[in-house]
């Protein structure tokens, strides 16, 4: 499985990207040996994830994603986040 996920940054900017281990990713990111652009903008917080069947799936949706202005992608956080809480 593959996924493209999104962090909020610890100075409230959003950085997005793709893996195939998403839980190895984002501890790496949390202990500041993910991306460099996160690096200088700890603690991160995993607010969007979102799981493709393969590689280049995961990553012309994270280029998608890269190109939506942040309100879009904020509006893409709360619809997850919704999800998320009722399950669905």
């Amino acid at each position: 499985m593959n996924w493209v996920y999104i962090l909020k940054c610890g100075d409230g900017s959003l950085y997005t990207g793709w893996t195939n281990d998403l839980e190895k990713r984002v501890r790496a990111h949390a202990a500041g040996r993910g991306a460099k652009y996160t690096r200088s903008r700890l603690p991160v917080e995993l607010v969007y994830r979102e799981a493709l069947p393969d590689r280049g799936g995961a990553m012309r949706r994270e280029a998608q994603i890269k190109r939506q202005t942040r309100s879009e992608k904020l509006t893409l956080i709360q619809e997850f986040t919704t999800h998320e809480k009722n399950g669905t």
